[in-house]
């Protein structure tokens, strides 16, 4: 078996920059297992797979140790390969998820907009692992998917260090600190660790904990568009709006590497 591979970087515009996803089109689909070993062979935080289906797109992602239910990074890059690659004439595509339908519109000026559900994240109380595995003490946590912690400031989440082995626990995929930012450019910051995550813990720039995110920022800050700024060391940067019961994240992508995958 033969399969075509791109490797995208998400959510920047140069490479090595921002969030590297592989991304397999598919003809039709082929057996989970074999998937997840081309994923663990890829060993980036995410590859996706799709296979076309009339107008619209079936979509999977998988993390080099599991697949996962809602990738902004790797539903981007999905994006790129078929406007620049695959289907050059569309402007839009729809892609069909276990999260539901996600729109990707090809703008004007270049930037890719996602159209993903909005998860409100909840006010909880402060996990007590964290206690143990932050140096600085966080003011809040809210809790979706993903567990959201609230910092005072920017540069405790740049400086940050999480002892992560700590927090294999807790119920969440990712745990997301993050504050406002500190220039007039930015509205927030953050950085999003993975606990279970056999190679990397911590990813560079993450969609879908935006999906989160978002909304926490929209009442906090009442604003309905936002920029955001991932403080991972290869950085990213996410253009975000509140459309309704949505939220839209946008974002370049550039091209590191096409070629073949033999099986």
């Amino acid at each position: 078996m033969e399969l075509d591979i791109f490797q995208i970087d998400a959510f920047t515009d140069a490479v090595f920059g921002g969030n590297p996803a592989a991304v397999c089109p598919l003809n039709e689909w082929i057996d989970e297992k074999i998937m997840q070993k081309i994923a663990t062979e890829n060993n980036v935080a995410e590859t996706a797979f799709f296979v076309k289906k009339a107008d619209n797109f079936e979509i999977r992602w998988f993390m080099p140790h599991a697949e996962i239910d809602l990738c902004g990074h790797a539903t981007l890059a999905s994006a790129f390969v078929i406007f620049n690659f695959l289907e050059p004439a569309l402007k839009e595509v729809t892609f069909l998820s276990e999260s539901g339908p996600l729109k990707a519109v090809r703008q004007d000026n270049g930037l890719i907009e996602l159209n993903f559900p909005s998860r409100p994240p909840k006010k909880i109380e402060i996990p007590t692992a964290i206690f143990s595995a932050f140096s600085d003490r966080p003011i809040e946590a809210y809790a979706s998917r993903d567990l959201i912690l609230l910092f005072e400031n920017e540069d405790q989440i740049a400086q940050m260090n999480p002892k992560v082995s700590l927090l294999k626990e807790l119920p969440y995929l990712c745990i997301v600190p993050t504050a406002r930012g500190k220039s007039k450019e930015v509205d927030f910051v953050s950085r999003v660790f993975d606990a279970n995550a056999t190679t990397m813990q911590e990813d560079p720039v993450t969609g879908s904990a935006h999906a989160s995110l978002i909304p926490y920022w929209e009442k906090k800050l009442h604003k309905k568009v936002l920029k955001a700024v991932q403080l991972s060391e290869r950085k990213g940067i996410l253009y975000c709006a509140i459309k309704k019961e949505r939220v839209t994240i946008s974002g370049n992508a550039v091209l590191f590497l096409k070629g073949n995958i033999f099986i």
